[in-house]
C-alpha cells in the first residue's frame, strides 16, 4: 500500500506479480553434517540439506476443460437367427403370408405372390423397428428368414390337412374328385399311392421344390424392398 500526496490512496496490483515467501525461523550456523552455513542460507552448500521449511503455498491448478461426450453409434446388427428381432418379424410376416396363401383366388399361382409380398413386408417391418436401412444382402438374408418360417408353416399345415383327410374319407378318393371323371390319371394316382418307394420320392420332390419357391420369393421380395427403403433413405 503506497500514499501519494494528491492522488490519494494508491493500491499496487498484487495478482501479477508472484506469491512471496519468507522465512520466520533461525537459519543455524551449522548443518548436521558439521559445514558451517553463511548467514540466511536455504540450502547446506556441503550437503544440500534444506535449513528450514517453507510455509505452504497453496498452487492454483486450473481445471481442464470436460472433453466432448462422444454420441454412441449403434452398430448395425448382422440378419439371422441370432438376431432376435429379425427372427419374430420373418415370423410375423410368414404368418401374414400364410394367411394371404389361403385366401381363395380365381388362379392358384397368384396366392405364391402372397410369400413375395411376405419378404417386402419383413424389410419393412425391420426397418421401421430398427431404424436401419438394410443392405439389398441383408434384405435378401430377412426375406430367406421369413422363407424358412413359411416353409415350416405350410408344411405343417399341408400335414395337419392330409392327416385330416386320410381320416374322413381316404387320399386316394379326395385326390380323385380333384380330378375330372373318368380321368385317366385318377388310376394312375391310385397306384401311386399304393407304392410306399413312389409316394415317398413323390412326397420328397414335392418338398424340395415347395421348398425352393417358398424361400426363393420371400429372399426377391427382400432384396426389392431393401433396394427400395435404401434409394429412399439415400434421397431423404
Amino acid at each position: 500500500m503506497v500514499w501519494s500526496g494528491r492522488s490519494g490512496l494508491s493500491i499496487k496490483n498484487a495478482a501479477d506479480s508472484a506469491p512471496c515467501v519468507c522465512q520466520t525461523e533461525i537459519v543455524p550456523e551449522f548443518c548436521t553434517c558439521g559445514a558451517q552455513l553463511p548467514p540466511d542460507a536455504r540450502f547446506c552448500h556441503k550437503c544440500g540439506k534444506p535449513q528450514y521449511d517453507y510455509p505452504n503455498v497453496a498452487a492454483t491448478e486450473e481445471t481442464p476443460p470436460a472433453p466432448p461426450a462422444v454420441p454412441l453409434v449403434r452398430q448395425p446388427m448382422e440378419i439371422g437367427f441370432h438376431n432376435g428381432i429379425a427372427v419374430r418379424v420373418g415370423f410375423i410376416a410368414a404368418s401374414s403370408a400364410l394367411v394371404m396363401f389361403l385366401f381363395p383366388l380365381p388362379n392358384p399361382f397368384l396366392r405364391l405372390l402372397a410369400f413375395l409380398i411376405a419378404g417386402f413386408l419383413a424389410v419393412f417391418l425391420y426397418t421401421r423397428r430398427t431404424g436401419q436401412i438394410l443392405t439389398i444382402r441383408s434384405g435378401a438374408r430377412m426375406g430367406w428368414i421369413t422363407g424358412i418360417f413359411s416353409f415350416v408353416l405350410v408344411g405343417v399345415l399341408a400335414t395337419v390337412s392330409m392327416v385330416m383327410i386320410s381320416n374322413q374319407e381316404g387320399l386316394a378318393k379326395f385326390l380323385s374328385k380333384q380330378l375330372p371323371p373318368n380321368d385317366a390319371r385318377t388310376e394312375t394316382m391310385a397306384q401311386m399311392l399304393q407304392d410306399p418307394a413312389t409316394l415317398a420320392a413323390v412326397v420328397l420332390f414335392s418338398l424340395i421344390v415347395l421348398f425352393i419357391i417358398v424361400t426363393a420369393l420371400p429372399m426377391i421380395g427382400g432384396a426389392l424392398g431393401a433396394k427400395i427403403f435404401e434409394k429412399g433413405g439415400a434421397e431423404s
